[in-house]
């Protein structure tokens, strides 16, 4: 065995295939079992990192082969120091045939350079084992299960995914930018080097899918043609889920795990770029923790929709306003629709009434709430990040306290609108009892950072609230009667 440990993380290879036994991220602890860093690699996984070459019809395996290496002890890597490399190299002891492969590691870096060559034979393609998927790591199975996936970037057709449960074998054809195994808030990729300025990309051939030795799970190789005269290069990537980390491999990395369901991704998108930039901003300016975070951040959406939510409910009161009048018209032109709708426009131009102003910038919110429903479901900035009583954002509350306070705040603001009104709301106050207790219960088990934003933004909205609620009760009337005289 030939460690290589830095900063992030600690590798282990195998002179036998010169492959990967073990990478371990010692930055993020595993939730199962004994707990320790997370492995990334599956216990009793076939080689991962192992090569084989294909020469005409006759298919070299080389994960059982002895390697040399370079250093034979090992690298050890200090945080801000040079890259480092690490050299295996395979020579044939009775013929020309020899393979070498070299991994370069950067400290500050999950992304590893690899280049190689193949000497000896003629024509080869090579095939790289990536491996069986990612290991579990999390409390929550059955959720790390949906996540569990192997995802490929073809050139033209974009990014596809697959279950990894899926126990059958299958061709994806190239060529590719890259191909991953990805789990909840993890990735192990394997990305094509692109090629020097005015040469064309090295692309992946492709990827060949097959049942694995594990249960459920789903092996994957990447198929590479090297140059003719034997060079080969790619980048892997072993590492979280970070959106800067991986925003900065390119080649839309980042989509990997996409937030939110296909068809929603073009509306949710760019809430969720905004929000992971505005979150990390906040952590990183103020160096408080992520509960602090989106404690401030609830309390900052709602300043920055003041003034809409302030327009919304003006626009409100001046709707009730009017209502006398949208009652009289209708009644009068009830067997007229299209007096009725000239009168409307007459009312609307007249007062301003627009029973639409009120509603839509109230639906402003929404975007970010669910926006924010996906960033939780794998933004491994909250992985384990504990607040108060909350032993991780990422997971839900164990005492259910929060989602016990998000309803009492949703009933407060209902309560404080319903006690303004003039006259009893019989489905107003419906509401007020049934919905409160509903949203409380849906939102039982999702992750506790979600409510934690959701509770603080609506307890930050309660002065608005209450100052509306004082407003309305003000409101005069306008009726047929008074409309000529000042009533407006």
């Amino acid at each position: 065995s030939v460690v290589v440990e830095g900063p992030l993380y600690r590798f282990t290879f195998s002179t036998r295939g010169a492959q990967l036994t073990s990478a371990e991220m010692l930055e993020y602890e595993s939730f199962r079992g004994e707990g320790g860093p997370v492995d990334l690699l599956p216990e009793g996984g076939g080689p991962t990192m192992g090569h084989k070459l294909a020469v005409g019809r006759d298919t070299v395996d080389l994960s059982g082969l002895p390697f040399t290496v370079e250093p034979a002890e090992g690298l050890t890597l200090m945080e801000g120091g040079e890259p480092a490399t690490l050299r295996f190299v395979y020579q044939h002891p009775t013929n020309p045939f020899r393979f070498e492969v070299v991994y370069e590691f950067d400290p500050g870096l999950y992304a590893i350079g690899v280049r190689g060559n193949v000497t000896g034979v003629e024509r080869p393609l090579l095939v790289t084992r990536l491996g069986d998927g990612l290991a579990y790591a999390e409390v929550d199975s059955a959720q790390e299960t949906r996540s569990m996936a192997y995802v490929a970037n073809h050139v033209q057709d974009g990014i596809d995914s697959w279950q990894l449960t899926r126990d059958e074998a299958r061709v994806v054809e190239g060529p590719l930018m890259w191909a991953a195994f990805r789990s909840k808030f993890f990735v192990m990729a394997l990305l094509a080097e692109g090629g020097s300025e005015g040469a064309t990309p090295n692309y992946l051939g492709g990827m060949l899918v097959a049942p694995s030795v594990l249960q459920e799970r789903t092996e994957v190789q990447v198929a590479q043609a090297p140059t003719p005269d034997g060079v080969f290069s790619y980048r892997l990537f072993m590492g979280p889920q970070e959106h800067a980390r991986l925003s900065s491999l390119g080649e839309d990395m980042e989509e990997v795990n996409p937030y939110g369901w296909r068809f929603f991704r073009p509306i949710v998108r760019p809430f969720v770029s905004i929000i992971i930039w505005a979150l990390t901003f906040l952590h990183d300016t103020l160096s408080i923790g992520y509960g602090w975070v989106l404690v401030i951040f609830g309390v900052l959406m709602r300043v920055v929709l003041w003034p809409l939510n302030h327009k919304a409910m003006r626009a409100q009161l001046r709707n009730m306003a009017v209502q006398p009048l949208v009652q009289d018209i209708q009644k009068r032109y009830k067997d007229n629709p299209e007096k009725l709708q000239q009168e409307m426009m007459k009312l609307y131009k007249e007062h301003g009434f627009n029973p639409l102003a009120g509603c839509l910038p109230m639906l402003l919110p929404w975007p970010v709430l669910i926006a924010l429903f996906f960033v939780f479901q794998n933004a491994i900035e909250f992985r384990g990040v504990s607040f108060l009583w909350l032993p991780d954002l990422s997971a839900a509350d164990p005492l259910y306290l929060l989602p016990a306070f998000l309803a009492l705040s949703m009933f407060l603001m209902q309560y404080v609108s319903y006690k303004s009104l003039d006259t009893p709301n019989p489905q107003m106050k419906m509401m007020m009892y049934i919905m409160p207790p509903m949203m409380g219960f849906i939102f039982l088990n999702f992750p506790s950072g979600l409510n934690l934003y959701y509770a603080t933004a609506n307890v930050a909205t309660i002065p608005q609230q209450v100052w509306i609620a004082k407003e309305r009760k003000k409101v005069k009337k306008v009726t047929p009667e008074n409309r000529d005289s000042g009533g407006k």
